[in-house]
């Protein structure tokens, strides 16, 4: 049996409610799910829920978007086993949460000066939580500009599209202290989007590490086998908890599956088993 650590719902941009994924999970034979929606934990008590009613283990966690240094890529960590209260990460996510609603409204401007007729009430009718780009992406499809999530993200809302805008985020100092204060395991998500050579990863992780990072995601969908090799053997080498995750977000990725990516994962319980005892160490809760 396997497990998966990085999945998303409607609560952020997947299309799963927290109780589907819940039951899909169960569906796909896993032991455990991590719930862990971008910059929000409102989905987690509904996951909770269905986890007792499913018979499968959810871990309470969020997804941060944080700054990265000039000519590093993203850098986004999982927080798991967030506490039921969490008022000190809330205002940060409010904060966050400000800024993506004013990127949103400027995402629109854009289009429209470059001819695309999409309205901002069109586009928040396709979100059920947080707004994101892949509910733009949806819209540029539905209006016809597009024929695939991946065009609209290439041509138009990527990181390289002609309509980006960056979203409003957190610092790492900022970020790793809050979660280190509610006593949240951090794990550095997606190593590979960092866009660094494996000697200029390790270097940014070990910088990581001073603030207060536990552990890397070596399993993922996107990593090749030599990726997964070489950050798994950066995490030993660290003294990093390893982690992994297939980062699902229903029919806006149709390619990922939960808990196998595109069917190269095979995420190992003792990862789960693992970050549990260091927890148990550390006197926080499991």
């Amino acid at each position: 049996m396997s497990i998966d650590l990085h999945a998303h719902t409607t609560v952020s941009d997947g299309t799963l409610t927290p109780t589907e994924l819940v039951r899909l999970a169960k569906e796909s034979g896993l032991d455990a799910i991590a719930v862990t929606d971008h910059d929000t934990f409102q989905g987690i008590h509904e996951a909770l829920e269905a986890g007792e009613k499913f018979g499968i283990e959810v871990i309470p966690g969020a997804e941060l978007s944080l700054e990265s240094p000039e000519g590093t890529g993203w850098i986004h960590v999982v927080a798991l086993w967030l506490p039921k209260q969490a008022d000190e990460l809330q205002k940060a996510f409010d904060w966050v949460i400000e800024g993506r609603a004013n990127r949103n409204h400027e995402i629109v401007e854009k289009l429209r000066k470059l001819g695309v007729n999409i309205t901002y009430e069109a586009v928040a009718a396709r979100a059920t939580g947080t707004i994101g780009r892949p509910h733009f992406a949806q819209e540029l499809m539905a209006l016809g500009v597009v024929s695939s999530m991946d065009e609209a993200f290439k041509v138009w809302v990527g990181d390289n599209g002609r309509a980006y805008v960056p979203k409003r985020k957190l610092t790492p100092e900022q970020a790793l202290s809050i979660l280190k204060d509610i006593g949240a395991t951090s794990i550095l998500a997606h190593p590979f989007a960092l866009k660094l050579s494996y000697k200029e990863t390790e270097k940014a992780v070990r910088r990581l590490m001073d603030l207060g990072l536990d552990g890397m995601e070596v399993f993922y969908s996107e990593h090749s086998e030599a990726d997964t090799r070489a950050f798994g053997e950066m995490a030993d080498r660290l003294g990093l908890l390893k982690s992994g995750g297939s980062d699902f977000h229903g029919t806006n990725k149709p390619d990922i599956r939960l808990g196998v990516g595109r069917g190269n994962l095979d995420i190992p319980n003792e990862l789960l088993d693992k970050m549990k005892a260091a927890r148990r160490a550390k006197g926080l809760p499991v």
